[in-house]
């Protein structure tokens, strides 16, 4: 399991991806990877909305990524400060000259199962499941 805090800001957002495909190297999954490209994408898109819209001041966002090597599923979750839930599915569609509004579409498509859960005291957690291709060996 990997587990830490960072800012919320676009800086901390990037150091989570970054830092999520170096626990997925760790785990055999190289970056050149599909569970790896996977995993990172998710973890860059649920960071960019923890900071973009659930950001409070003074408080950092947190990401857990957890392995199950027998059922080899990952489990991606990105804590933030906001109890405002995402909004899938809402009647807004990005249009094709939009430059955002497509994330948990991606999230949606790339991910085996997502949602969202409370957290105490405060704020959500958002959360996606990957089933991961066999680890490299190496």
């Amino acid at each position: 399991m990997f587990s830490a805090q960072f800012t919320s800001s676009p800086r901390g957002a990037r150091l989570a991806r970054h830092l999520t495909a170096l626990c997925m190297t760790d785990w055999g999954y190289p970056p050149s990877s599909d569970t790896s490209g996977v995993a990172a994408l998710l973890v860059a898109e649920l960071a960019a909305n923890a900071v973009r819209h659930g950001r409070a001041p003074g408080r950092d966002f947190h990401l857990r990524i957890a392995l199950d090597v027998r059922t080899r599923l990952i489990r991606i979750e990105v804590a933030d400060a906001s109890a405002r839930q995402p909004r899938f599915g809402s009647k807004t569609v990005a249009r094709p000259e939009d430059e955002s509004g497509r994330g948990l579409l991606l999230v949606a498509v790339l991910a085996a199962r997502w949602g969202t859960e409370p957290r105490t005291p405060t704020g959500k957690t958002v959360w996606a499941e990957v089933v991961a291709d066999a680890p490299e060996a190496g």
